[in-house]
């Protein structure tokens, strides 16, 4: 599966390194917020009492929303005319109103009925999903635009991977955080806090790309469209359905649909087998209960394996990156996802109550998984760009982004629901505290271990087909050039 023909980066191709990093700090932006509400939203359940199934769900139905508005604004991304550009107001104002939103989101307390932290959570949450969605999806269009070059592609898309890390190494620390007796009276009061700093943060973060990133193709001339919303819901439609015609990127959503929300269904019961399974044995510390001792213990291992994975992922990000320019997208893809798919196998392994730190071993290999899946696959989609404008003429960056996402933020809706379900499913009871049944253990280490080695095993049968090649995408480019009247 080697290429060819390896191309060399013209330096006009290039990035300046300013415009990486100001693009990459607004993948920090990205993966901070889904960071965030994932690490936050423990305390739904653990800090409020709520049903698992009600957290799931609560997590489900703004997926759907947010899922179905994505491609509209994707699209209205791509037929944006203002001074500005079509990518940079979007991003501009999607970053302040989220911000503040998911700041708002979480300033619960304790003492409400379950009732009413389910309606403020969700009616908060469908507001700032959407908010966000006018940020990243023009965003994540502007990445696909800004090099025309096959491995500058794979570069910003490392470089920015390489930057977003960083949300991964913070985020598992704010359990750790809101559990802070000395800071907090309890996790649902440090969860209002951290909320308010994650808000700050999406708010200045990200309104940086929209300053400072160039956009490629700001200035094209207004689409010529007939008048009225029939007619705009007509056009979104048919581009929609063009889309899901261009056999590449169908098949670069599926490979990031069964990859992203595997991890995504499996990484919501990692929590629960540290604190129940690894520490639910563990003997009281001190002046600490039971379960005080547990969250204590477990935290700290949380902390450690987030830390200590996300540290893996640079050099996963990194070594990716070169490994690719050396031997195309694919076979990189293939190899990056063969050594998730061990680390997996080293993560139930790692699960052992008389050496709980073993499960640091897999960190190494699982660093692969998220951290070659967004390096190479937003590159491959890059690619179809060109390959979409050969055939159809437009440029589409904002409507591939939006129903990209559209289809991981279904998986994801689907996840959330389902991992409630599989956590009743397990057996699983808060009230038992650190006395959960072994059938309850077996099944959440079962979940969190064996549904992404199965969707990522799927994801590489899938990606071993995939058209786009090396030469073939510089040979797209040349035709567009010519055709645009530039070659």
């Amino acid at each position: 599966m080697a290429q060819a023909m390896h191309h060399v980066t013209a330096a006009q191709d290039r990035i300046p390194v300013s415009q990486k990093i100001a693009y990459s700090i607004g993948a920090l932006v990205n993966n901070m917020q889904a960071a965030a509400v994932g690490s936050l939203a423990i305390v739904l359940n653990l800090g409020l009492g709520m049903n698992p199934a009600l957290v799931g769900l609560l997590g489900a139905i703004p997926r759907f929303i947010d899922a179905f508005s994505d491609p509209l604004i994707g699209y209205s991304s791509d037929n944006t005319r203002t001074k500005y550009g079509r990518r940079k107001p979007w991003i501009f104002f999607g970053a302040i109103f989220s911000g503040l939103l998911l700041a708002l989101m979480f300033q619960l307390y304790k003492g409400q009925a379950e009732s009413y932290y389910f309606w403020y959570f969700l009616v908060i949450q469908c507001l700032f999903v959407i908010a966000f969605a006018c940020f990243s999806i023009p965003w994540i269009a502007l990445g696909y635009e800004m090099t025309p070059d096959y491995h500058e592609r794979t570069r910003l898309q490392g470089y920015s991977n390489f930057v977003a890390q960083f949300a991964w190494i913070i985020s598992p620390w704010f359990f750790k955080i809101m559990d802070n007796k000395a800071l907090f009276p309890d996790i649902v009061a440090g969860a209002r806090t951290v909320a308010i700093f994650v808000g700050a943060f999406i708010v200045i973060g990200g309104v940086l790309p929209a300053i400072f990133s160039k956009e490629m193709f700001g200035n094209l001339p207004k689409p010529k469209k007939e008048k009225g919303y029939g007619n705009v819901l007509k056009d979104l439609w048919s581009n929609c359905a063009t889309s899901f015609k261009c056999l590449p990127f169908v098949k670069l959503c599926a490979v990031t649909f069964l990859i992203f929300n595997g991890f995504m269904l499996a990484s919501a019961f990692t929590a629960y087998v540290i604190f129940f399974y690894v520490f639910g044995g563990a003997q009281p510390q001190g002046t600490m209960s039971a379960m005080d001792s547990m969250y204590h213990q477990g935290g700290t291992l949380l902390g450690l394996f987030g830390t200590i994975s996300s540290v893996c992922t640079f050099c996963a990000i990194f070594l990716t990156t070169w490994v690719s320019t050396k031997l195309g997208k694919r076979t990189t893809f293939l190899i990056a996802m063969g050594l998730a798919v061990v680390g997996y196998a080293l993560k139930w392994v790692g699960y052992n109550p008389d050496n709980p730190y073993i499960l640091l071993i897999a960190a190494p290999f699982l660093a692969f998984h998220l951290g070659a899946l967004f390096t190479i696959v937003p590159s491959m989609v890059a690619d179809v760009c060109d390959y979409d404008e050969l055939q159809c003429g437009t440029r589409r960056e904002g409507m591939f982004s939006g129903i990209y996402w559209w289809i991981q933020k279904l998986g994801m809706a689907g996840a959330s629901l389902l991992s409630g379900i599989l956590l009743n499913v397990s057996g699983f009871n808060q009230a038992l505290g650190t006395n959960q049944s072994a059938h309850s253990l077996l099944y959440m280490r079962l979940f969190d271990v064996g549904i992404p080695i199965v969707t990522t095993l799927i994801a590489i049968y899938i990606i071993a087909t995939f058209e786009v090649s090396e030469d073939k995408a510089y040979d797209i480019r040349k035709q567009l050039e010519a055709k645009r009247g530039k070659g």
